[in-house]
């Protein structure tokens, strides 16, 4: 995926319609693009208040068509203007929230007048491993609807781990993420500071791992698991 295609899914991310792939590596970008931060923040604000405009239950085929409508009209990427022109102003729309608007069948259009810059940025380790023709994927739900998917590609020697709705942390805790051996040992590969929606790449080789472990311990780190595990995944379960 492009520099140029990865800004455009900043529609779709705010109205939750990327699949796992789509969003950790959005999420990854996200992280290091403030462009894209404000661009989502503001989509989401828009269609938290469009939200609002009608009282009346949405049509079952609601969710369909919009998400149809959003893969129509993802903003176009940045466009740079030559050297000894004035740069255009480009007014970019809060697509998803006209898709939402058209889907219903009438509203007010919200706009709002953006510039992103273009972007140059290789690939990250995290792409890299998204992106990896032999990327091996595991996934587990876990308490209270959040959920834990691992991504591992050989050919990058490396593991990559998206959470979605993991619970926060009290002081002076860390989650800390493991590689499981074929003896079951557990081997340290990395922190994570809180919880919620995570993009992490672990630390260390990843081929060798049968599976990867989640516990709590207290911030720092340990050199063994001092806790039941909060996610085990197994690789050869994978998706």
């Amino acid at each position: 995926m492009t520099a140029h295609e990865i800004h455009a899914l900043s529609g779709a991310y705010a109205v939750d319609a990327l699949d796992e792939v789509e969003r950790a590596r959005f999420e990854a970008h996200l992280a290091e693009c403030a462009d894209c931060r404000a661009e989502v923040t503001s989509l989401q604000a828009a269609t938290t208040l469009l939200s609002g405009l009608s009282e009346t239950a949405p049509p079952p085929e609601l969710r369909s068509r919009v998400l149809a409508d959003i893969k129509t009209v993802r903003p176009l990427p940045p466009t740079v203007a030559r050297i000894t022109e004035r740069r255009p102003r480009r007014w970019t729309n809060l697509l998803a929230a006209a898709a939402v608007i058209g889907a219903v069948g009438g509203g007010t259009a919200i706009w709002q007048d953006t510039h992103q810059g273009t972007s140059t940025r290789a690939p990250s380790a995290i792409d890299r491993v998204l992106e990896a023709a032999d990327v091996q994927k595991v996934s587990q739900p876990l308490p209270h609807g959040a959920s834990a998917t691992v991504f591992r590609s050989k050919s990058q020697s490396a593991a990559v781990l998206v959470t979605h709705d993991l619970p926060g942390l009290p002081a002076g805790h860390v989650y800390e993420l493991w590689f499981r051996d074929q003896h079951g040992t557990m081997v340290p590969a990395g922190l994570m500071a809180g919880g919620g929606n995570r993009t992490v790449l672990f630390e260390g080789n990843a081929n060798n791992a049968r599976g990867v472990g989640v516990t709590v311990e207290p911030a720092g780190g340990s050199k063994q698991p001092t806790t039941i595990p909060v996610a085990l995944l197994n690789f050869e379960q994978t998706t």
